[in-house]
Parts: C-alpha cells; structure tokens; sequence
C-alpha cells in the first residue's frame, strides 16, 4: 500500500513551503514518526516526519523546490517492512524529481526562488518569495502589478487581492491606493549599474539560505511599514545577580535546568505589557487590535540565522515554569524540533545580544508586534548612589517600538516599569 507524504500546513497564514533537505533516499527504510525531510516556510524551519513505516518508494519533490500545501512530495511503501536500498526504487532515484499535486485545484511545484534579472520586478521575473499567497501573486501578473510596489493593509502588512486590484487601478493623477511613493521604490530595488558595481574583484557569490530570505523579507517589510523610534534605559542588575548567584545551584537541582537571566527579563515584561496594554497590541490598517494574552517572543540565534519562539502566556506561568519554557522552546529551535504554533501569535519580542557581548542594540520590530526589546550584556559599571561612586551591575535596555500606536511617553514608562521590577525583584526563585 502505497502511503502519501504530503506537505502540510503549517499555520492558517502558510500556503506552501521548500523542501531544504531530504533526510532518506528511495529505497531507504523508515518507521512512522521518524524524521524524514526538512522544510522551510516563512515561518519556521522544522523536521517532517514520516507518516508511516515502510520503504521510501518516491521522492516526487527535490531539494529547493517550493510547492504548496497539500501537495503530494514522496511516496512510502508500507507493504515493503523487508525491502533495502537496491530492491526498491531504483528507477525513482535515477529520474529527475517531479511534482505530483495533491488534487486538481493544485498548483505544480517551481523551482526554488532567484533573484530577478536586471532591471525586472519580482512579478516580472516570477519571484514567489514571501508571505503573498498564491492568489494574490497570480493577480498580480494578470493585472501587471510589480508587488514591490505595493504595501499590504492586511494583518502584519501582508499584500491582499484588495491591495493588488486597487494599485491595478490608479487614479489619474494620484498614487494608487497602498502604492510606494516612486523615490521610496527607486531606493528599494536596485538599478542594474548598482547591481552590476556589486561584482568586481576578487569575490564568492554565496546563495541565502531559505531562511535567510525569509529573515530579509520580513525585515524589509518591518521597516517600511513600521516608523521605527527607539528609547533607552538601563536597569541596575546586582540584586537579581545576588540572588541568582545563591540560588542556582539549588534551583538547578530542584528543576532540572540551568537558571539564566531571560526568566526575570520575560516576568518584567509581562508585568509592563499588562500594565502598559497599548505595547501589547499590532496594527490592522485604520485599527489597533489590543491583544488579550501576553505571548512573548524570544528571539534564537542558529547558524544561518534565528528565529522567534513564542512563550505563550507568559504572565500566567510561575518562575520555574517560565525557565524551563525558554530553555525547551531554545533547545528545540536549535535542533529544529518546534511545532508550527510555537512561532506563531506572539504580542512582544525580546532579543538578547548581550549574550554575544554586545552593550545595546537597535532591533527591527517582529511583526505583526508594535515593539521589542533588546538586552544588552551586563557589565559592572561605577554608578551614583546616595552621592558616592559604586560599582554596580548594569544593562542597558532599548525598546524598539512602531511610532504608529506608541508615543514616547509611553515607550519611556513601559521601560521604567521594566527597570521597577528588575531593580525591586521579589519573587521567590
């Protein structure tokens, strides 16, 4: 019997994913649940595991190529437990890898994205990069819309059928409806010369990962639908290292897992958020939607790049609860174990380049959020205290936040309130 391996959705907002890596070849033995191929959306990059046991009869989808949901990518043999390498699929790893779609209605797979030619939009050059739907981009090239030039009114700025059919119909006169003023664009895309001036010398090129696209895409988008204002603080860390340096050993051993600082960074957040409910919000066009739970991001380093777990309520869980969150969710980003919900839904972020040694930085905001934080590395500072000089330890704290929904008044109180609660920690650890 023959079993289907097709690829999934992987959130309400996904409608189709790359295959970055195939973890068996045909012929190979698999058992149900085991890891099978690796995808990539732009969401999350995750491990797909098999949905039988049996032998892997078919790859119909190669590495790089991106098809969308539901699509039918291999075929396994679950009447075949005895079958190896050398009895089974011999035609099938020698054949090109093709796409077999899961139903009619579906479209055939393409090949992985490259960047448009010289002096072309990426509608012209059939680039499918990015969070558009298959719908929105076939709009676009009925109606020759260049969706560089369009900025999405949907939930995170995301381009909608509505946005492409009004930049379709300019009014004359005056810029379409959700278009880019011309001197934005001329800055956003790349003139042939300027590309051309890029390769001279000595020099690699060195295709991005599809992660790394996806990282670009977003940042991209952040800044230009964000206005981005920034606010600085720096909180007093000395007590929260006191009692952590007489803590931990025990804390460790009761909990299995290694105190760090992001627990006490999340809790003084939380408690701003829930003080401050405008920060916890994102923007739907004309109107701000004010989140009721407190699901906190916290941005992981990986090799190619990072990604953003989510602490889904984050204020509800107690300290050790918060730990052991951030180091599970942590873990399995590395090892790319999260479940597609795990990096959706956040209402904050917080990225931490102390831990590389930085002293502040100036983050992008992680839509659909209106702002995250940034964590600098805690150093001993001489600092003023009752008019003497003391060594103290400090961090500087920089909020990034959308100019859009939150005012500089209140991006200064949020941070004092995250400095109250780190400089007066109470709770028991």
């Amino acid at each position: 019997m023959a079993v289907e391996v097709v690829m999934p959705q992987m959130g309400e907002s996904i409608f189709e994913g790359t295959i970055t890596k195939w973890l068996k070849k045909p012929g190979d033995r698999v058992q149900r649940d085991e890891p099978l191929l690796e995808i990539s959306t732009d969401k999350v990059d995750v491990e797909i595991q098999s949905p039988a046991s049996g032998v892997l009869k078919e790859v119909k989808v190669g590495e790089g190529q991106t098809v969308p949901i539901r699509t039918v990518v291999a075929l396994i043999d679950a009447d075949a437990p005895g079958k190896g390498a050398t009895e089974v699929g011999a035609a099938e790893s020698a054949a090109p890898a093709e796409a077999a779609p899961a139903s009619p209605a579906a479209t055939p797979p393409r090949p992985a994205p490259a960047p448009p030619a010289p002096g072309k939009s990426a509608t012209e050059a059939g680039d499918d990069s990015g969070p558009i739907s298959p719908l929105v981009r076939r709009l676009a090239r009925e109606h020759n819309v260049d969706l560089f030039t369009v900025c999405g009114t949907g939930a995170g700025a995301r381009i909608t059928k509505q946005d492409v059919l009004a930049a379709a119909e300019p009014v004359p006169g005056a810029p379409a409806a959700g278009a880019v003023p011309h001197v934005a664009l001329e800055s956003a895309v790349p003139s042939a010369r300027l590309r051309a001036d890029i390769y001279f010398g000595r020099h690699q090129v060195q295709p991005m990962s599809v992660m790394r696209q996806r990282i670009a895409e977003h940042m991209v988008l952040s800044k230009r639908v964000s206005p981005h204002v920034y606010s600085f603080d720096e909180a007093d860390m000395t007590r929260i290292l006191a009692l952590r340096d007489s803590a931990k050993d025990a804390f460790e051993k009761t909990n299995n897992t290694r105190l760090t600082f992001m627990p006490f960074f999340v809790r003084a957040c939380a408690d701003a958020l829930r003080a401050f409910p405008i920060v916890n919000s994102s923007v739907d066009g004309t109107s701000i939607v004010l989140h009721g739970e407190i699901n906190i991001g916290v941005a992981v380093a990986l090799d190619p790049g990072l990604i953003v777990p989510v602490l889904k309520g984050a204020d509800e869980k107690d300290f050790a609860g918060l730990q052991r969150a951030v180091t599970d969710l942590a873990e399995r980003a590395r090892a790319k174990k999260l479940h597609p919900d795990e990096v959706h839904e956040s209402t904050f972020s917080i990225t931490n380049p102390g831990v590389f040694g930085g002293l502040m930085g100036l983050p992008v905001i992680n839509q659909p959020n209106v702002a995250i934080l940034a964590i600098g590395a805690i150093q001993k500072r001489p600092v003023v205290v009752n008019d003497a000089v003391v060594p103290r330890s400090m961090v500087y704290l920089t909020l990034s936040y959308d100019h859009r929904v939150v005012d500089g008044a209140v991006a200064h109180q949020f941070l004092g309130r995250i400095k109250q609660g780190l400089e007066s920690w109470d709770e028991k650890i």
